[in-house]
């Protein structure tokens, strides 16, 4: 199959980034839905997950891994995706929900919010990592997933730049950190930045190099 969409090239997706997906359709399986999160390490900001339904044997040219690609290539293949997908989701969890359960209890609900949101629902699920979520339906991890499975790195790209345009907008709200530059990463700035204001309302008050800071600003 070849479409054209904004001078993208779509082709049948190669063995290597479909493997799963195809896996999961000969056991009668027609909604896989790949799923990864973003802001799992950073001190601030929410941790969100994102999950996506590719329409079988599609494949988008450049799609990879979010952390592989440059901004710009993530915003213009998140367009597309957006606009090829069948369904996508998207879960977000705050910093306060954070401290309150852990990171990884807080990624997997992200994960679990992004699934309940795709219609059609997915009859078999993809997830990055080595964690299962709390869903009734047929799961399988993979460790790098992002790397082997199409819709895993597409999933990877919605989560990822959909956090980095809500930092963006918290910057706005919350200036002089510099969550625009750093997305709520440990920067040497950022870090400098905590020292002097003491944590915001959305810093990750559990998270070293924020919780030493916390008595003192309170």
């Amino acid at each position: 199959m070849i479409m054209t969409h904004q001078g993208e090239l779509f082709t049948s997706a190669p063995l290597d980034n479909l493997k799963y997906e195809k896996s999961a359709y000969s056991k009668g399986c027609q909604y896989v839905a790949g799923i990864d999160e973003a802001g799992r390490g950073p001190l601030a900001g929410p941790v969100m997950a994102a999950a996506v339904i590719l329409p079988v044997g599609l494949s988008i040219n450049g799609v990879d891994d979010s952390k592989k690609l440059t901004p710009g290539k993530r915003e213009k293949l998140f367009d597309i995706i957006m606009s090829q997908a069948l369904s996508v989701g998207v879960g977000i969890i705050t910093a306060t929900d954070i401290d309150r359960i852990n990171i990884l209890q807080a990624t997997r609900k992200a994960m679990l919010a992004a699934v309940h949101q795709l219609y059609p629902a997915p009859d078999y699920l993809l997830i990055d990592g080595i964690s299962t979520i709390d869903s009734v339906t047929t799961q399988k991890t993979i460790k790098k997933g992002d790397s082997l499975s199409l819709s895993i790195a597409a999933a990877s790209i919605i989560a990822k730049v959909t956090r980095d345009r809500l930092m963006i907008e918290l910057d706005t709200k919350y200036p002089g950190y510099g969550f625009a530059g750093h997305n709520g990463y440990g920067s040497a700035a950022h870090m400098d930045a905590i020292r002097r204001l003491g944590p915001s309302p959305i810093h990750r008050l559990t998270f070293a190099g924020v919780r030493e800071f916390v008595d003192s600003n309170i």
